[in-house]
């Protein structure tokens, strides 16, 4: 079992203070056009977004006793278009998916598209959407540019809703005409109850080991069991455990544990996304003067470990993109962290 798609997602976790800002501002008039909703991966922002855009197109329905902020039944017409995507007063730009499930980027005419819809009236007479997931996974300058004219001259009773995890490679012009809501990481209860529902066959300690690798997301907790997670973290901790030498015969068998015949990309993209997050978490710790550094950390200085995440987040993006061979993928970066 998963979660159902944000769009079609009638359930909010842990993020009822978010959900109750945007509330408020819509049933007080003074709901700003543009809403940049950020946080780490996997929390829930496409989920919220998807959520505050059918009730608003279902007319602000009043509050429902023992429901989380913005609830609109998944009976109501407008929850139903919503989930199909074909409300005709909401358009959803999102990066394409191309073979194997690799992401693509957002497209100038993805841009053009949004404002052909805008340049309509209201199909029904209330609200338009534009939800733009992943905001910041454009293909070039040009669909920020023709976005930003969209945003500097918004239509009457229009509201655009920018997802993205990395807010900070948005045209510093876009974000100062959004009105920025952080969303955080769910607590270990939020975790467990989500997970509890959604992988309801995994045995409780399993769960409680893939909340705490995802730190919060549940996204990334159902993308780390459909990527071996555990399985992958085991093999992170066994790569790090033998730095900064790594025997010959340990890289390669770490290679085809993660990327060897029969293994799938997911179980890729999921080692490389944890090797980089324990670096992060080694690096920070060393910089903060904490006491748990690992002892590899000190065979390099910290800007070479921070050269070294940057790199191998390039090499995992380049090899899922460009479906270039994962096990030697694999061998590469291991190798980037051996000590000279």
């Amino acid at each position: 079992m998963s979660l159902p798609e944000p769009r079609a997602n009638p359930g909010l976790v842990g993020h009822d203070t978010a959900a109750a800002a945007l509330e408020a501002a819509a049933r007080a008039g003074r709901l700003h056009h543009a809403w940049l909703l950020a946080g780490p991966p996997g929390i829930g922002k496409a989920t919220l977004a998807y959520r505050f855009a059918r009730w608003l197109l279902a007319g602000l329905p009043p509050p429902a006793p023992g429901q989380p902020p913005l609830h609109v039944p998944p009976g109501h017409p407008a929850f139903r278009r919503v989930a199909a995507g074909a409300h005709a007063d909401m358009i959803t730009l999102e990066p394409n998916r191309g073979d194997r499930g690799r992401k693509e980027l957002l497209r100038v005419e993805d841009a053009r598209e949004a404002n052909r819809f805008l340049a309509h009236t209201a199909a029904e007479g209330g609200w338009r959407v534009v939800l733009i997931d992943e905001a910041d996974r454009a293909d070039s300058a040009a669909f920020q540019n023709i976005l930003l004219k969209t945003l500097e001259e918004p239509p009457p009773r229009t509201v655009l809703l920018l997802v993205t995890a990395q807010p900070d490679r948005l045209l510093p012009t876009i974000r100062s005409r959004c009105r920025r809501l952080d969303l955080f990481p769910l607590d270990a209860a939020g975790m467990q109850a989500l997970l509890a529902g959604a992988l309801p066959d995994m045995p409780a300690a399993e769960r409680a080991a893939l909340a705490g690798i995802a730190e919060g997301s549940p996204g990334q907790a159902l993308a780390l069991a459909e990527g071996e997670g555990l399985a992958m973290q085991a093999e992170v901790d066994r790569a790090l455990a033998v730095l900064p030498a790594m025997d010959g015969r340990v890289l390669h068998a770490i290679a085809e544990a993660v990327a060897g015949r029969g293994r799938e990309l997911d179980a890729f993209v999921t080692f490389m996304a944890l090797l980089r997050r324990a670096l992060t978490g080694a690096v920070r710790s060393a910089a903060r003067g904490a006491g748990d550094v690992p002892g590899w950390v000190a065979a390099r200085p910290l800007a070479d470990w921070a050269a070294i995440w940057d790199r191998l987040g390039r090499l995992a993006e380049e090899t899922e993109r460009l479906n270039l061979d994962r096990r030697q993928a694999v061998l590469t970066g291991l190798a980037w962290l051996r000590a000279a």
